[in-house]
């Protein structure tokens, strides 16, 4: 973990600390996700300023100034006692954690998210814990996969809708960050769905049709 900084005992500057992936992926420091796993790993003290800096941010997004001695008191933590106040080590210890981290000497830049356990971190919770922890993220991954296979989906009848073969397709998508295996498979799957429905609106004169419901409205 990163050394303890140094920090001021009157006021800090707070702004959001941006991180597009922890941004996406994290959860709000009031969740019950924080509450119910990351409590006992950070320690109560940490969660509650988390929480306080959080309702800081939403009511001043661009940043705004905190009072220690009244955020101190506030969530029933002492100030006094130098750097190993006990308000200073919470601090400190959010910033070990790289929930937050000290930009100068006068500014903490926060996340407006917390990430996800590690697996290191999932590990030291109590066994029924660690076992909900595990359940629960791997329902988010089979969420998430199907999520990104129907915009996958979406965007390959678009693309071949408008032309594309299959392999300028697979690697537009490829190209959007999709799995590989994904862009191939939902590439030929787009391909063959155009073929068909093509095939099964031609024209009495031949023409084939350059739309159908079924791409149109594709979801």
């Amino acid at each position: 973990m990163p050394s303890l900084p140094t920090f001021p005992t009157d006021r800090l500057h707070i702004r959001p600390w941006t991180d597009p992936v922890i941004d996406r992926l994290g959860h709000d420091p009031r969740s019950a996700y924080v509450e119910t796993y990351w409590l006992g790993i950070l320690g109560p003290s940490a969660c509650w300023l988390l929480r306080r800096l959080a309702d800081g941010m939403d009511a001043g997004p661009d940043g705004f100034d905190l009072d220690l001695p009244d955020t101190a008191a506030a969530i029933g933590l002492r100030l006094n006692g130098g750097r190993h106040a006990p308000f200073l080590r919470t601090l400190g210890r959010i910033c070990q954690f790289r929930m937050a981290r000290l930009s100068g000497t006068t500014t903490l830049e926060v996340r407006r998210n917390l990430p996800p356990l590690i697996l290191a971190q999932a590990d030291r919770l109590p066994a029924a814990l660690h076992y909900r922890h595990q359940q629960e993220q791997a329902a988010g991954r089979v969420h998430r996969e199907a999520d990104q296979a129907r915009r996958a989906r979406h965007l390959a009848l678009t693309l071949v809708q408008l032309g594309e073969d299959q392999n300028a397709t697979e690697r537009q998508l490829r190209e959007w960050r999709f799995r590989p295996s994904l862009c191939s498979e939902v590439a030929g799957w787009a391909w063959d769905s155009r073929q068909k429905i093509t095939a099964s609106t031609s024209s009495p004169a031949g023409e084939p049709s350059n739309s159908h419901p079924a791409l149109d409205g594709a979801a």
